[in-house]
């Protein structure tokens, strides 16, 4: 599977690419549809390697450079090139106060469980 994968993104050469069917293996089960890749699987194989690497060295820039033979400048500049490639969901942080009403417009909770909470 990695070799196919490996020969997919060389095939594409960095093109985007549309999955059109998906089959869960273990079941047969198929869903066709118009899917996009995760931006990880848009990767070069390469970079996908790098990634992985990465992750696996829990984040060590020092265990990056020996593993791959290269200096810790080449490492952050591979990483901020890859990191280009993502985009980022801003986090806005609510209020307790804020998240209690938006569960109660929600339906997810009463009006008497809102205003327990709120007056806790």
């Amino acid at each position: 599977m990695t070799r196919e994968w490996n020969e997919l993104t060389k095939m594409t050469q960095g093109k985007e690419i549309t999955v059109e069917r998906v089959r869960v293996a273990d079941t047969g089960v198929a869903i066709e549809g118009s899917f996009e890749l995760p931006t990880l699987a848009s990767l070069p194989w390469e970079d996908q390697v790098f990634v992985m690497a990465f992750v696996r060295s829990h984040g060590s820039i020092k265990e990056m450079e020996q593993m791959f033979g290269i200096s810790y400048p080449t490492v952050k500049n591979r990483l901020n090139r890859i990191a280009k490639r993502f985009q980022f969901v801003e986090v806005v942080k609510t209020s307790p106060e804020e998240e209690v009403l938006a569960e109660l417009q929600r339906g997810e909770i009463s009006t008497e469980e809102a205003m327990r909470r709120l007056t806790t």
